[in-house]
């Protein structure tokens, strides 16, 4: 008797245990999928002083030239206040993000017709590369080279897997930018600490090797694809809309409206025309994504390695470090944050990190600030602002859009922040050379 008890389970009771194990399944896989992707990107970032500081030095060998930077902290006189590299690590910052752009700027036009898949494949070969490349590397073009791989491999993984966010329930886009914030934390976190304990950038970026291979495993072990994901061979763009995705999305604006507003049902790829009714549509969001965007890596790699203070216990390039790092936990912080708050308006946190470039551009000229300490408070409220941009903007995209434009869509106005790091890391050069030559 409770043999045949035991056996006779309801198959309702079983369908349940199976969609909540397959959406903690996709949950996690999705928080993976933006750890793994943005972790490259970030540790290059932060890797950016040490890894210009490595070419210096290796060409001081060979050079003899008058330097360009003082020892300020051993009390060697200079005419500048600024403890500046030669070249601003915007240069490293520009490598990271235009590979990225030019890829945001194409790919959302042609990319549905490689699937899934080969996209995942070829994102964790080139992150693998970018490391090994820049840990091996014996000359600035080498570094760089590394990091455009790193640049290639974030750029096409961001734009992938915010497409396919859209064959599940919207509740893994939380997942998602909570993934790229913790990739943040993560990244810098362990490049600082590695590096502070006594290890080399060298050393540090080969441990972090596993990481591709993480996103290999995240992707085709954890997540539960539907039938409908094009994973190894083609199908066509935008096909008719599966019952089992679009049941994913009513019950998804069930949930926060108490009523479902299903797209539009019609069959084929997406018309040149339709496209560009798409992207005017989008422009509503990418440019408040853009400027954010501009504003915080303006900060981050235009006046962070500034923001220079000589006389505490940390030098000059672990301050750099703890910048980062503290940036990175605002951001894990923010873009976690869309379970229990959501911004609808996102030109006010445009305009809120605009205030902090002006508030950092002014502490570097005139030295106001009294201690590293201020300066680790603003950045961790650049990192806030930012993450929530990044996440509302992304979430209110695809709630808007017809179930038909999202896949499109989701993918096309991920060139917004890579635009805004683009124009921060152009203008970052002239105010570097500008600072440093006082």
């Amino acid at each position: 008797m409770e043999q045949a008890a035991s056996v006779n389970v309801d198959p309702a009771q079983r369908a349940d245990s199976d969609g909540s194990c397959s959406k903690w399944r996709d949950w996690t896989g999705f928080w993976l999928l933006g750890l793994c992707n943005n972790f490259a990107y970030v540790v290059m970032l932060s890797a950016a002083h040490d890894i210009l500081k490595q070419q210096e030095s290796a060409n001081a060998t060979s050079a003899t030239p008058a330097p360009l930077t003082v020892d300020v902290q051993a009390g060697n006189s200079s005419s500048s206040p600024y403890d500046c590299n030669p070249v601003s690590t915007a240069a490293v910052l520009l490598a990271d993000i235009l590979p990225t752009l030019v890829i945001k700027l194409a790919a959302p036009c042609v990319i549905h017709k490689l699937p899934y898949g080969f996209r995942v494949l070829f994102c964790a070969l080139m992150a693998a590369t970018s490391f090994l490349l820049v840990s091996f590397s014996s000359a600035m073009w080498m570094s760089i080279l590394g990091v455009v791989f790193a640049s290639v491999s974030a750029g096409l993984g961001e734009l992938s897997f915010l497409s396919l966010t859209v064959y599940f329930s919207r509740d893994v886009l939380g997942a998602w930018g909570s993934g790229t914030g913790g990739a943040g934390v993560a990244g810098a976190f362990l490049y600082s600490g590695l590096t502070q304990v006594g290890l080399s950038p060298q050393v540090t970026l080969q441990i972090m090797l596993v990481v591709p291979v993480a996103l290999l495993i995240s992707y085709f072990f954890l997540l539960a694809p539907p039938p409908t994901l094009p994973q190894w061979r083609e199908k066509q763009y935008a096909a008719v809309v599966s019952e089992e995705r679009q049941q994913l999305m009513d019950d998804s604006e069930e949930e926060e409206q108490g009523e479902s507003t299903p797209g539009t049902r019609s069959s084929g790829p997406l018309t040149p025309k339709e496209k560009l009714h798409v992207i005017r549509g989008l422009m509503r969001f990418v440019f408040p994504l853009a400027l954010v965007y501009f504003a915080e890596y303006f900060i981050n790699q235009g006046l962070m390695e500034l923001l220079y203070f000589p006389n505490v216990f940390l030098s000059h390039a672990e301050q750099y470090r703890w910048y980062q790092t503290l940036y990175q936990v605002g951001v894990l912080v923010s873009r976690s944050s869309l379970c229990c708050i959501k911004i609808r308006k996102l030109w006010a946190l445009s305009l809120l990190q605009v205030v902090n470039v002006l508030l950092l551009l002014l502490a570097v000229r005139f030295h106001f600030l009294p201690n590293p300490w201020a300066v680790f408070a603003i950045i961790l409220y650049e990192g806030l602002l930012g993450g929530a941009a990044y996440v509302n903007t992304f979430y209110f995209i695809s709630k808007e859009s017809e179930d038909r434009h999202r896949e499109f869509a989701m993918a096309a106005a991920s060139v917004g922040d890579s635009l805004g790091i683009a124009l921060a890391g152009l203008a970052a050069f002239p105010v570097h050379r500008y600072f440093c030559s006082l």
